[in-house]
């Protein structure tokens, strides 16, 4: 064997003998262990030394029967009470590390003491009183590596430091009894220590893998808790999400009617965001909306000894639930500083958009019984904000219960409707921008309900989409406006509007499809008016259904551009033939520069795109300037003429050819 070998052998013993320093959990892991079995290795000491001594007190001086084993169990005594102190203390892992280190020194002292002192009191026995001593020995040291297995050095040390002494002892007696029991003694400890390797290397790995089964879990854990966060969070703004808010307010909801507190709900949806992000992309309303989110963040932070919280709903749309038994002033107050921060500019918007805010309010326990019926009342307030008090709060009022409740009896009017007899259609003009041409009519459907009298479409559309009807009455008010527009002149073309559940239901546009078939009507002189909300309701389906009547050779405008929920992707993805301009930037175009702004956008997004144009709520003649000088092409408004029945078509077109030259009238898509 080289020295080299000699040497690699040599360390290895020396490691068999030392506390190990590398691996703090399995030292922490031996110290908790060695705290529950070493009082069990002094009780074994004291106990055998007492009885041993008891022995030899007729036969042995009083030295060896009394004081020499009383200071050494009184050490054993001393080094037990100090363990026992161990349990109740938290300790470093270098504490501990050098605990069992000051333990690995101490046992070869006490080892050779005890060794010592029975081999001075053998020869003052008679046979028993020395073969007690040979028992005494051996069962000590066998009770000893069990105790001491966890620290298996410690272990090692006082098996050699007492076994080889034990053995040589009883070997040189001379006496054939007494080596059996050496030579036995001697096989047993070495069993016991193979054992001990066994055992320790076993203890070891059970710590690993505890250490690993530790660290899964934590990882596990930690996942767990990052998943329940991102299921809870907006991952735009760091918000609470929808659906944490209706947990909160399930839970907040609960203590306030426990105990007896008043509750606010708000709904926050930001007025004009929409054609910001259509017009610029996602980029710029994405950092819009994480500013406008902190700045309504900040107001919600600072709003006295009221508790609020905040989420954000989804879109441009954001929740609040205040507690603190807040009054309408309050709302009132708080709604006024969340509009006055949110109407503050924008440094990533290009134009400067001057961007407000509708706020609803709802309030518990004057409004509703339960949580969901509480959000509705809130939600509907914001609806009606949006509508009648646009970049206001309103709060939930009886004036309101009411509305909704005409809600109810106009859907179930429409439930008892006789579509071809209550509902009629008029006609209003879309007219070419330059030569003032009518190139078609835009149908529009009316209901004269004989209880009700004139209903609004804006209450009956979505009624009927809210009941399931929208579909029958779609292709009732279709085949009508198609008897229609078949005894009119030959270039004039017929626009359509369709729901969302007319464009995202395979079924609906299959129906639609048979329906032009039928009537004898060109489908290449139909436009079918399709809503950014029927798009964005199913835009998988909305994709198919455009596609398909785009095949038939239909006409395909996307309605009110710029006040719904799409975005540049979709309108690029979609095979479209016009994009209407909705009326809300005409009306106020010659007065606000952002107005002028955005439709100049849009004229100019459809230009590049090769798609025509048509403004909506064009009433003056200075407005039909601006749309000529933005280079819309199709205009339709008041200016030209309201919307008409079926009947008044033929007088106006003969007044518009008796007002222009009259010359052919231009293709829509031309």
């Amino acid at each position: 064997m080289s020295s080299a070998d000699l040497k690699s052998v040599s360390l290895a013993i020396i490691q068999l003998f030392r506390v190990p320093s590398d691996n703090p959990d399995l030292t922490r892991a031996q110290f908790d262990a060695f705290l529950k079995q070493i009082p069990l290795l002094y009780f074994i000491l004291i106990s055998n030394t007492i009885a041993v001594a008891y022995t030899f007190v007729p036969l042995a001086p009083l030295a060896l029967t009394l004081i020499v084993p009383g200071v050494l169990c009184g050490l054993a005594a001393l080094r037990a009470f100090w363990w026992l102190r161990q349990r109740y203390l938290v300790r470093s892992d270098a504490e501990i590390l050098r605990d069992l280190r000051v333990t690995n020194w101490l046992v070869a002292p006490l080892c050779l003491g005890f060794v010592t002192w029975s081999f001075l009191l053998y020869p003052y026995g008679d046979v028993f009183a020395k073969g007690q001593v040979a028992f005494y020995m051996a069962v000590t040291v066998i009770g000893c590596i069990f105790s001491l297995m966890h620290l298996r050095s410690a272990a090692l040390i006082s098996t050699l430091l007492v076994n080889i002494p034990y053995v040589v002892f009883f070997f040189l007696t001379g006496e054939p009894t007494l080596k059996a029991i050496a030579v036995n003694t001697l096989l047993v400890s070495g069993a016991m220590v193979t054992v001990l390797f066994i055992y320790y290397r076993d203890f070891a790995d059970l710590v690993a893998s505890r250490k690993s089964l530790l660290v899964q879990q934590a990882e596990t854990e930690a996942l767990s808790n990052e998943n329940f966060r991102l299921a809870n969070l907006d991952p735009l703004t760091d918000l609470p999400n929808r659906r944490r808010f209706f947990t909160d307010l399930s839970k907040t909801f609960s203590h306030a009617q426990s105990t007896g507190s008043r509750l606010a709900v708000g709904i926050i949806d930001l007025d004009g965001f929409k054609p910001v992000n259509d017009v610029y992309g996602h980029t710029v309303g994405d950092r819009i909306l994480i500013d406008a989110a902190q700045r309504i963040r900040d107001v919600c932070e600072g709003f006295g000894s009221h508790h609020v919280e905040f989420a954000r709903l989804g879109g441009d749309e954001f929740g609040l639930l205040i507690g603190g038994d807040p009054t309408e002033d309050d709302l009132l107050q708080l709604g006024r500083e969340i509009g006055d921060r949110i109407k503050l500019p924008y440094e990533v918007d290009p134009i400067n958009t001057p961007l407000s805010c509708s706020i609803g309010f709802a309030v518990f326990p004057q409004t509703a019984s339960s949580a969901e019926a509480l959000y509705e009342c809130a939600d509907y307030s914001l609806y009606h904000a949006k509508r009648h008090l646009r970049g206001q709060a309103v709060i939930f009022s009886k004036e309101l219960e009411t509305e909704i409740r005409s809600r109810g009896v106009i859907e179930s009017l429409l439930r008892t409707c006789d579509f071809d007899v209550e509902m009629e259609l008029v006609f209003q003009p879309i007219v070419d921008a330059v030569s003032e041409h009518t190139v078609g009519f835009e149908a529009l459907a009316r209901w004269r309900n004989p209880k009700l009298g004139w209903v609004s479409p804006a209450d009956f559309i979505p009624a009927a989409e809210r009941i399931g009807l929208i579909r029958p009455l779609t292709h009732a008010l279709l085949k009508r406006a198609l008897d229609v527009a078949k005894s009119w002149p030959h270039p004039l073309r017929l626009s359509f509007n369709l729901s969302a559940h007319d464009v995202c239901a395979a079924e609906g546009i299959l129906r639609l499809i048979s329906i032009v078939e039928r009537s004898g009507f060109a489908a290449n002189r139909i436009d079918f008016e399709i809503t950014e909300t029927a798009v964005t309701f199913d835009f998988v389906r909305a994709q198919q259904s455009i596609a398909t009547l785009k095949s038939m050779g239909c006409g395909v405008s996307l309605d009110d551009f710029g006040t719904g929920y799409s975005s540049l992707s979709h309108v690029h993805k979609l095979p479209l033939d016009k994009i209407k301009i909705d009326r809300s930037f005409v009306a106020d175009i010659n007065e606000n520069p952002a107005s002028l702004k955005i439709i100049k956008s849009l004229t100019s997004l459809c230009e590049d795109m090769e798609i025509t144009s048509v403004v909506e709520g064009v009433e003056t003649h200075s407005q039909l300037e601006t749309m000529r000088r933005l280079g819309c092409h199709f205009i339709q408004g008041y200016y030209f003429a309201k919307p008409m029945p079926s009947d008044a078509i033929a007088d106006y077109l003969w007044k518009e050819r008796q007002r222009t030259d009259y010359r052919a009238i231009p293709q829509a898509g031309a």
